[in-house]
């Protein structure tokens, strides 16, 4: 299969919301700008069937979760975190100054963190929105999340970060309060974090009333394996990418037939051992399988999609991976599944998704930070240049400009 081959066929479009849905979360959207707390006392009995007296979860709650969790679970948080923060520092931008030009960097004031919950919780999430944004030197973070229950280890996440400022709010109201402020949710600057669908639809409409780190849809993977592969290490990536949400999907792309058989044969096998099999099931009907017919047409695929997750396990992985141009994140080898890249590998876990890899990337250090440049010419330079900005001031009939440009040369 080539590239036009694979485009006919598979046709990986960008989904598309409807009128009413739309519609429907405007309502939230608007509803929560005018009446604050009090809608989001509303939503929240309404959809999370939770009668609450406060939203703010007290410090006390996050110390208490954290100290309820085992010891094995506090030091796998804290390594993490370590690790992501080593991360993020090593690619942080730094200042540039060279005497007449600066250009500097200054953290976001003011972060507003979803993180995922309800009916089941994230800690990974916390981490991978939050150290980052700490790395950057960001001082206020707010997060907002749909989990109630106390002792848990979403909150002991957000402790070991040293967050103060936790919500049990979710759903589009979440956003809503994090873009308008409620009387208990400040306003915030910038809105990052994986959410669901009607998360996202927030996101999609607050974007100019607030900073959003991406619109982010269901997950995907792109799979690139050889005849030497290990099959059930393949099968249970694909179970990793399945078990997110049963419209994620897999691509599984090989130059070998009989591999691609032998993986989805065992697939069946296997499938109904898995603990979230019901939601595998439901998302195994969108996995894509294809024979490519040269390792370039299989890097056509990957730039043509620009898939969340591309794992390449296969023995030219090396230069295949120099021609990717378009993906959220790659992972090289057998030892580099996308299943640590969820937890521990260090880059964040929030990347684009839907072809949004083409113009996009991952979150990072970099998207809390402001930026501008400072200049500062010595008279020498502002003679050099001060003719040509005159000449297309006069063209574009600029005359203060002109006449600004002007004066100094005088």
């Amino acid at each position: 299969m080539n590239v036009a081959e694979f485009k006919s066929t598979f046709g990986v479009k960008r989904g598309s919301a409807g009128f009413d849905d739309y519609k429907g979360v405007m309502e939230i959207i608007e509803q929560v700008r005018t009446d604050g707390d009090r809608a989001l006392h509303d939503y929240t009995e309404q959809f999370d069937n939770q009668a609450l007296d406060t939203f703010k979860v007290d410090k006390a709650a996050l110390k208490e979760s954290y100290d309820a969790i085992s010891d094995e679970e506090r030091e796998a948080l804290q390594t993490i975190k370590q690790r992501i923060e080593q991360y993020q520092e090593s690619i942080k931008y730094t200042d540039m100054d060279n005497g007449e030009f600066q250009y500097v960097y200054h953290p976001i004031e003011k972060v507003g963190v979803y993180v995922p919950g309800g009916t089941a919780l994230y800690p990974s999430s916390v981490l991978m929105t939050v150290v980052p944004a700490l790395a950057a030197g960001v001082k206020e973070i707010h997060v907002v999340t749909p989990t109630f229950e106390e002792n848990n280890i979403t909150f002991a996440a957000l402790h070991i970060c040293g967050v103060e400022n936790v919500y049990t709010v979710g759903g589009a109201q979440a956003i809503a309060a994090l873009a308008y402020g409620t009387e208990t949710i400040p306003k915030v600057d910038k809105i990052v974090g994986p959410g669901n669908y009607y998360v996202a639809l927030a996101k999609r409409l607050l974007f100019g009333e607030v900073g959003i780190d991406m619109i982010a849809g269901p997950s995907e993977i792109l799979i690139y394996v050889d005849e030497n592969v290990h099959i059930d290490a393949i099968v249970y990536d694909i179970f990793a990418q399945a078990e997110h949400d049963a419209n994620a999907r897999t691509f599984l792309i090989s130059e070998d037939e009989a591999v691609i058989q032998t993986i989805e044969d065992r697939l069946k096998q296997l499938m109904d051992d898995q603990p979230r099999s019901d939601i595998i099931k439901g998302s195994i009907k969108n996995n894509h399988y294809a024979v490519v017919d040269s390792q370039e047409a299989l890097i056509g695929m990957i730039n043509h999609i620009a898939p969340e997750h591309v794992s390449i396990q296969h023995r030219d992985a090396d230069r295949i991976i120099r021609n990717i141009r378009y993906a959220g994140a790659v992972f090289n080898g057998y030892y580099s599944p996308e299943a640590i890249g969820d937890y521990a590998a260090g880059p964040s876990h929030v990347l684009p998704t839907d072809k949004t890899g083409r113009f996009s990337h991952g979150l990072n250090v970099n998207d809390f930070l402001t930026s501008h440049a400072v200049i500062s010419l010595e008279k020498s330079t502002y003679s050099e240049i001060a003719g040509p900005a005159k000449t297309i001031a006069r063209r574009e009939q600029l005359d203060a400009h002109y006449q600004s440009l002007h004066i100094r040369t005088e």
